[in-house]
């Protein structure tokens, strides 16, 4: 699906209203695709008006939302045992957990996430194409599809 940055807004809002505690969330992409854009947008939905930084140096953010929700992002990860230190076995179960550059993760990541990859960066069209697992069936997608960008 080709999306513009308002389409990516509607979509995470979408998705927002549909999360559950131990939801899964991987963002894949390119820098500069709109993963944190997403994952903004995805806390907006939830009804966060606070800042939403990105988590390049603090690596996690947490939120109390309702679910509550762990924006992750790996991108600096070194190796995959350093995710270790995130505390991510304590959020699979009890949170939803946005991870961006979850290929940082190997196997680590949970089967049932519900996988996003944006490929397009800068004024490059972007696209969004996603994974289906079973857990997601009859919540993903939206079931009216976002008008493409003109």
């Amino acid at each position: 699906m080709i999306v513009d940055e308002a389409a990516l807004g509607t979509l995470a809002a979408r998705l927002a209203a549909v999360l559950r505690p131990g939801d899964v969330v991987a963002l894949s992409g390119d820098l500069g695709a709109g993963k944190t854009t997403f994952a903004r947008a995805l806390l907006r939905g939830l009804g966060w008006t606070g800042e939403v930084p990105s988590p390049s140096f603090t690596l996690v953010q947490t939120y109390p939302t309702a679910p509550p929700l762990w924006h992750v992002d790996l991108y600096r990860l070194e190796s995959v045992d350093e995710a270790d230190a995130l505390g991510l076995d304590d959020a699979w179960d009890t949170a939803v957990v946005v991870v961006e550059w979850p290929e940082r993760l190997g196997d680590r990541l949970p089967a049932d996430a519900l996988r996003l990859r944006l490929d397009g960066a800068g004024e490059a069209t972007r696209r969004l194409t996603w994974h289906l697992p079973p857990s997601w069936e009859g919540r993903w997608p939206p079931p009216d599809p976002i008008q493409p960008p003109a």
